[in-house]
C-alpha cells in the first residue's frame, strides 16, 4: 500500500499479517526509486507463491508430476504408431478416391489428405524435437544436481568434523581453566566449573536423556536458595511448590500415575545430525522426523503444561493492587515456559482438528485445545477459572528451523489473560527456544528474548529480557526485567531463572547491584584474560548454579520440583506425567478428537516403538490422503471450536473460542485416527 501524498512511505502486509513499514529516501528521485522498491517486492511475491504453489501441487499430487515425466517417451512413440497409422490409413483413402469415378469430387479430396498427412508428420517431427530438448536439458540437471549433491555432502562433512574439533577444543580449555582456577576459585567464580560428567561426553550421545541417572537429577532438580529470604514468599505464597504434586480429581481421575507405563527408549544410536543436515536454514514444520525423537505427548498437551502454575492467576486475583497483579502474572509468563527445561524430547505433531481438555478441580480451571490449521500448524487453546474468575487464551504457530548446530523454535502467536474481576487483559509472546548441541555434544535447552507483558487497562508494563547463554554460561536462564507505569517509570525489577525461580526488588537497588556486578566482573576479567572468543552454542548448561538472590528481594515463584523419575520418563514433570492419563470413565465423555485416543502417541507411552512408529506412518497418510480429497471436491476445512479473527485487546490476529464444547455434543466430528 501507498500513500499518494507521500513519495517516500510504503507498507507492505505479509501473508501472517504482519505489518512493515517503509520509507525511501527522499533527497533523491523518491517516486523512482520507491517504485523500485515495489517493483523487486511484486516480483519476489510473485516467485514465492508461486514457489508456494508448486511445492503444494507437487506435496498433493504424490509424485503424479514425476510419474508424467518418465512416460514422455511413451507418450512420443504411442505419437509415432499414430501418425504411421494414419499415414496408412490416408494412403488407403487415396486409392479409393483414385478408383472413383467422380473426378471433380477427388481432386479436392487428394488435396485434403494430402495437407493432413503432411500436417501430421509435421506434428510428429515437433514432438521429435521437444523429446531432443527435453533429454539435452535432463542431462544438463542431471549434471547440475550431482555437482550439489557432492558440494553438499562435502559441506555437510566439513561442519561436522569442524563441530567435532571445536566441540574438543572447547573441553580442553576448560580442563585447562579448571585445573588453573581450582585452588584460588571464589563464590563468584563457579560459575566457570564444568562436571566430568559434562566434559566427557559421547559424541553419539544424541538425545540421551535416558543415560541421566536418578542421582543426578536429584540434585539438579531441587534449586539451591542462597538467602534466607527465598524460603519465604509473599504473604499468600506458601507452598507455592507443591501444588503439581497434590492429589487431584480431574476428567475422572481419581487417583494419579506417578510414573508412565514404560520407561523412555535410549537415543543413543540416534543421530539427529543424519536426519536434519539436508535441512540447514529451512523450516521443519514439514520435515517427517522418526518418532525415536518424540516424546509421548502431542504439541497440544505440551501447551497444557502453561497451567502448572495456576496459583500465581489466582494470587493476580486476590489482589487489588495493580502491580502486585502485574507481578503475580509476569511470574505466571516465566512458569509457563519452565516445563520446557530438559526436555529435549519433540512432541507430536497435532493431527488437523485434534482436540485436548484438560479439568483439574484442584487447580481450578478447565482447558481445551484444538489444532485449527496444518500448513502453517497453528494450535489454539483456551482455559477457564471454573469459578469464572480468569479467561486464558491464545494461538501459537511453532517456527522450527534448524541453523546447522542448533534448533531453534520461535513461538509465533499471542497469548492473553483476562481478569474479568478488575475488567483487565494482559498480553504478551514467548520467548525464543533453542536446542543447542545438534551435531556433537549434550543437548540442552535455553530460551532467549524479550517478552512484554501489557496491561491493557493500565497501562503498565512488565518489559522482561530472557538472556542468552553468554561466555561460560554466566548468563544461562536468567530473566531480568523492570515493571514500568505507563510513563514508562521503573517501578520495581524482576529477576530470576525460568528453571528456578523469580524474584522483586526495588528497581534502584537492583540497578546498584548490577554496577556492582559489573564492577566485580570486569576487574575479573582484567586478571583473568582468555584467548579463545566463547560461543554460547557450545556451552553445556553448568550444574549447580543457583539465583544469587539481592537482599530485601520477594520470592514471586519457585518451579515445581520434578520427581526422582523424571529423567527415565522424558525428563516429565509430576504435571506432566499426568497429562496423558486414560480411565474408562472417560470413554464417551471426552471427543473421539482427543489427544488421548491417538494410537501412535499410546503405543510409545506403552513402549511399543515399532507400533508407535507404523501408527504415526498411517496417521499422517491418512491426513494427506483427506486433505487430498478436499482439494479434489473443493470441500473446505471447517474449525469446531476456535475460529479466526482479531484479538479483542491488541487487534493481532488470532483464534477466539467458540462457546458449545463443553454441552458434550460431539457428533459430525471428523475421524482422523
Amino acid at each position: 500500500m501507498v500513500k499518494p501524498w507521500d513519495h517516500c512511505f510504503f507498507m507492505l502486509r505479509c501473508f501472517d499479517d504482519t505489518v512493515h513499514y517503509f520509507k525511501v529516501p527522499s533527497k533523491t528521485d523518491s517516486v523512482a526509486t520507491r517504485k523500485r522498491w515495489l517493483d523487486a517486492f511484486e516480483a519476489h511475491s510473485s516467485y514465492s507463491t508461486r514457489h508456494y504453489s508448486q511445492e503444494k501441487i507437487i506435496d498433493d499430487a504424490d509424485g503424479d508430476g514425476g510419474a508424467a515425466v518418465k512416460n514422455l517417451p511413451h507418450a512420443l512413440q504411442a505419437a509415432n504408431a499414430l501418425q504411421q497409422k494414419l499415414d496408412s490409413e490416408v494412403s488407403i483413402f487415396l486409392s479409393m478416391v483414385k478408383n472413383e469415378e467422380n473426378c471433380a469430387l477427388a481432386a479436392p479430396l487428394l488435396l485434403k489428405a494430402k495437407q493432413t498427412s503432411e500436417l501430421s508428420s509435421e506434428t510428429c517431427a515437433a514432438l521429435h524435437l521437444c523429446l531432443e530438448l527435453l533429454s539435452k536439458q535432463e542431462e544438463v540437471w542431471s549434471l547440475k544436481l550431482e555437482q550439489e549433491v557432492e558440494k553438499n555432502k562435502a559441506l555437510t562433512e566439513a561442519l561436522q568434523t569442524l563441530a567435532t574439533e571445536h566441540h574438543e577444543l572447547k573441553q580442553s580449555l576448560y580442563k585447562s581453566r579448571r585445573s588453573s582456577t581450582l585452588t584460588t576459585l571464589t563464590e563468584d567464580d563457579f560459575f566457570d566449573a564444568v562436571s566430568e560428567s559434562e566434559s566427557e561426553l559421547s559424541v553419539s550421545g544424541f538425545l540421551s536423556v535416558a543415560s541421566h541417572s536418578c542421582e543426578e537429577d536429584e540434585g539438579r532438580d531441587t534449586p539451591l536458595l542462597s538467602h534466607p529470604s527465598a524460603l519465604r514468599g509473599p504473604t499468600g505464597m506458601s507452598g507455592e511448590g507443591d501444588h503439581g504434586n497434590q492429589p487431584a480429581q480431574y476428567n475422572g481421575v481419581k487417583k494419579h500415575r506417578t510414573c508412565l507405563p514404560a520407561p523412555m527408549f535410549s537415543r543413543n544410536d540416534v543421530s539427529i545430525w543424519s536426519i536434519l543436515k539436508k535441512c540447514i536454514g529451512m523450516e521443519l514444520s514439514k520435515i517427517a522426523m522418526p518418532v525415536i525423537v518424540n516424546e509421548p505427548l502431542s504439541f497440544l498437551q505440551r501447551l497444557t503444561e502453561y497451567m502448572e502454575h495456576t496459583y500465581l492467576i489466582h494470587q493476580a486475583n486476590a489482589t487489588t493492587d495493580s502491580v502486585e497483579r502485574m507481578k503475580c502474572v509476569a511470574a505466571f509468563a516465566v512458569s509457563a515456559v519452565a516445563s520446557q527445561w530438559e526436555r529435549t524430547g519433540k512432541p507430536f505433531n497435532p493431527l488437523l482438528g485434534e482436540t485436548y481438555e484438560l479439568i483439574r478441580d484442584d487447580l481450578g480451571f478447565r482447558w481445551v485445545s484444538e489444532q485449527v490449521s496444518h500448513h502453517p500448524p497453528v494450535s489454539a487453546f483456551q482455559a477457564e477459572g471454573l469459578r469464572d474468575d480468569f479467561i486464558f487464551h491464545g494461538s501459537i504457530y511453532p517456527k522450527l528451523k534448524f541453523w546447522g548446530k542448533s534448533i531453534e523454535a520461535e513461538p509465533k502467536g499471542v497469548i492473553t489473560l483476562e481478569l474479568p474481576k478488575y475488567n483487565e487483559a494482559y498480553t504478551w509472546t514467548n520467548p525464543t527456544c533453542c536446542v543447542h548441541n545438534i551435531i556433537v555434544g549434550q543437548l540442552w535447552i535455553e530460551q532467549y528474548g524479550s517478552v512484554e507483558v501489557i496491561n491493557h487497562k493500565t497501562g503498565e508494563r512488565c518489559s522482561m529480557m530472557f538472556k542468552p547463554c553468554g561466555l561460560f554460561g554466566k548468563e544461562l536462564h536468567k530473566v531480568e526485567g523492570y515493571i514500568l507505569d505507563k510513563s514508562k517509570k521503573k517501578l520495581c525489577a524482576i529477576y530470576g531463572k525460568w528453571t528456578e525461580c523469580l524474584y522483586t526488588v526495588d528497581s534502584a537497588t537492583f540497578d546498584a547491584h548490577k554496577k556492582t556486578d559489573k564492577k566485580n566482573s570486569d576487574e575479573k576479567k582484567g586478571s583473568k584474560q582468555s584467548s579463545v572468543d566463547e560461543e554460547p552454542e557450545e556451552m553445556p548448561p553448568p550444574d549447580a548454579e543457583t539465583v544469587q538472590v539481592i537482599p530485601g528481594s520477594e520470592l514471586l515463584w519457585k518451579i515445581t520440583p520434578r520427581p526422582d523419575n523424571s529423567a527415565k520418563f522424558y525428563a516429565f514433570s509430576t504435571f506432566a506425567m499426568h497429562l496423558n492419563e486414560l480411565e474408562k470413565s472417560m470413554e464417551g465423555v471426552i471427543p473421539p478428537t482427543d489427544s488421548r485416543l491417538r494410537p501412535d502417541i499410546r503405543a510409545m507411552e506403552n513402549g511399543d516403538i515399532d507400533q508407535a512408529s507404523a501408527e504415526k506412518k498411517r496417521l499422517e497418510e491418512k491426513q494427506r490422503m483427506a486433505r487430498k480429497n478436499r482439494t479434489k471436491s473443493t470441500e473446505e476445512w471447517k474449525t469446531r471450536w476456535f475460529q479466526q479473527g482479531p484479538n479483542p485487546h491488541n487487534k493481532a490476529q488470532d483464534w477466539l473460542c467458540l462457546k458449545g464444547y463443553w454441552d458434550r455434543n460431539y457428533t459430525h466430528l471428523p475421524d482422523i485416527y
